[in-house]
């Protein structure tokens, strides 16, 4: 099969490759692609250099699969002209998400839902996707009315100059600096930048993209804060049923559920963290406990390698359901 990877230059593009390589994806010739500018670079997949090319060079080479991470504008000029040349494109931006006609994907939810004539799929956002589906099996069971989320997300969700910034700050030097504030030994509530409603996008993401995966009946409500580690973002959920729920088989659901750990002993000092997280696939769930402040809710907490299955490993995964299902086949005369 031959697999464009947009922006491969990049964090998450770098995180794709490896995950593509781990997981043995039928690659049967790769292009790696980035802007004008990086054309002639190399990257590294599967002990071999491959050379960087422009976006032209890769839509007439015709390429089966793009996975994009490229940034919402580059997604909006291009996936559409990858579409037209017979690939399937998953993007990781922001940019189709809330497009009615395009499907916003986490495999294990509603994976089922994609069709061949699913062109561009959506890939949600790293701090929806780990939050989604821990709430998935909890919805069925109880029915989620209300969420209130707060995020500690990892510098690395900003890219690679928020971690040199912190890692400068860290040493005491000077540098590109990705946020207005220091970084290092501090929080900033914001994520993205601010809408008319006092939200950052990356609260309202978590809003309609929970919405748009779930029920769109399900009313959320979010705070997102950058904090200074790398490894993997984190969420404290209060979660409000619409009827009461059994704690052990809350645990027992999650435990079950595909794609989730359930690290949840507190006297052993056992929950999920992101130096537990980082470089897994696995979303963490623990610190479950009822709220007694009110019936009917939840409060848990949740981690997960953001580059990973918040992006990369989602994207892949995508991919391999497409391929499992025959919507994605390979080039008669090319081999894995």
């Amino acid at each position: 099969m031959k697999v464009a990877v947009v922006g491969a230059t990049g964090l998450v593009g770098g995180v794709m490759l490896k995950v593509l390589e781990e997981r043995n994806f039928p690659v049967g010739e790769l292009l790696p692609v980035a802007s004008d500018k990086s054309e002639g670079m190399t990257v590294r997949f599967r002990g071999k250099d491959h050379k960087v090319v422009t976006m032209a060079q890769a839509i007439a080479a015709a390429p089966d699969l793009a996975l994009f991470s490229a940034g919402g504008s580059t997604s909006l000029e291009w996936a559409p002209r990858f579409a037209e040349v017979g690939a399937t494109v998953i993007d990781n931006s922001s940019a189709w998400r809330m497009h009615a006609d395009k499907k916003l994907v986490v495999p294990e939810i509603n994976g089922h839902l994609l069709t061949a004539d699913d062109k561009i799929i959506a890939n949600p956002n790293c701090s929806t996707i780990q939050m989604v589906l821990a709430l998935a099996p909890l919805h069925k069971a109880y029915g989620v009315q209300r969420v209130v989320v707060s995020t500690y997300q990892s510098v690395t969700g900003t890219g690679m100059k928020a971690v040199q910034q912190m890692e400068n700050e860290r040493n005491g030097k000077e540098g590109e600096r990705a946020y207005p504030f220091t970084i290092d030994r501090n929080v900033l509530p914001r994520c993205d930048v601010f809408t008319d409603n006092g939200y950052t996008k990356e609260e309202m993401k978590l809003v309609h993209e929970t919405k748009k995966i779930l029920d769109p009946v399900i009313r959320v409500t979010a705070t997102a804060v950058r904090v200074p580690v790398t490894g993997g973002h984190s969420e404290s959920v209060n979660v409000e049923f619409s009827k009461e729920f059994d704690i052990d088989v809350v645990r027992q659901l999650l435990n079950e559920a595909s794609g989730i750990i359930l690290l949840d002993d507190p006297a052993k000092d056992e929950y999920p963290m992101p130096l537990i997280a980082n470089g897994r696939d696995e979303v963490f769930v623990g610190r479950l406990r009822r709220d007694e402040s009110q019936p009917c809710t939840l409060n848990m907490w949740i981690v997960a390698d953001n580059l990973r299955k918040g992006a990369a490993t989602n994207a892949v995964q995508i991919a391999e359901l497409l391929v499992a299902n025959g919507l994605l086949k390979r080039r008669a005369g090319q081999v894995a």
